[in-house]
């Protein structure tokens, strides 16, 4: 089995790594992620990714910058605190936003964009199959997403989207693109959906970051007090060397 350096190496190879920025679910094998839905809450589990022989997804920002992007929110825990402390680092990020969590808390889907931030498709339920379905399924989810996240957003069309667990498929990435979205991969990925300790989400993001590169992270589908400890390590020394912002 491939490590997840090796496929991100791989899909590298295989993408355009230039995708210019707006300035001034990640891959996870046998870890779970929480969706809001009514009436309870559903979880899911991540397989390996599939890589994608496209032009896409992009894994770099294509400059000096960094992109941070957050995944399977909102959460009404962990989203706030995530905002929280991008906010006091005055760093500006990229939200993957799952509809269901969208329709669950549209006020922190609000606050998202009063702050700032880039809002992303990550389809209605974190749909893990979503490349086995037909082309008019995929659609379908993606549209509907879109549409209710701008409905909730007051107008925030998403400009991005993230397939869950990275499973791509050409017929995924086409829909997005003709839907008006660009598919974002990573280019580093600390794991933080597995809960490791903070202090390896850091290592494993200050190992992988350099210019020009989006980081994966998540403020939801599960327990983040590990991202948000390890965000509070991390900010301060990559505001330093970087300039952290928004795709």
């Amino acid at each position: 089995m491939m490590t997840r350096r090796i496929q991100t190496a791989l899909l590298g190879l295989s993408v355009v790594l230039a995708l210019v920025l707006v300035t001034g679910g990640s891959t996870a094998a046998a870890g779970e992620r929480t969706v809001a839905a009514a009436p309870r809450a559903v979880t899911v589990a991540q397989p390996k990714p599939i890589l994608v022989p496209t032009s896409t997804p992009y894994r770099r920002t294509g400059s000096n910058a960094v992109a941070l992007t957050f995944d399977d929110g909102p959460d009404p825990r962990w989203t706030p605190q995530v905002l929280s402390l991008l906010r006091k680092h005055k760093v500006k990020a990229t939200f993957c936003l799952i509809g269901a969590n969208v329709k669950a808390h549209p006020d922190l889907v609000r606050k998202i964009v009063a702050d700032g931030h880039a809002l992303c498709n990550h389809t209605m339920g974190h749909d893990l199959n979503l490349r086995k379905k037909s082309r008019a399924a995929i659609e379908a989810d993606l549209r509907a997403t879109s549409a209710l996240i701008k409905r909730v957003s007051g107008g925030v069309t998403p400009k991005y989207f993230r397939a869950p667990g990275g499973n791509w498929s050409g017929v995924v990435v086409s829909v997005a693109r003709n839907l008006g979205m660009a598919s974002i991969g990573w280019a580093v990925d600390p794991r933080d959906w597995a809960k490791p300790p903070a202090t390896t989400i850091v290592s494993r993001v200050r190992a992988g970051v350099a210019p020009g590169v989006i980081v994966l992270m998540h403020d939801g589908g599960g327990d983040r007090s590990r991202t948000v400890a390890a965000l509070k390590i991390l900010l301060p020394g990559l505001t330093s060397k970087y300039r952290l912002t928004r795709l």
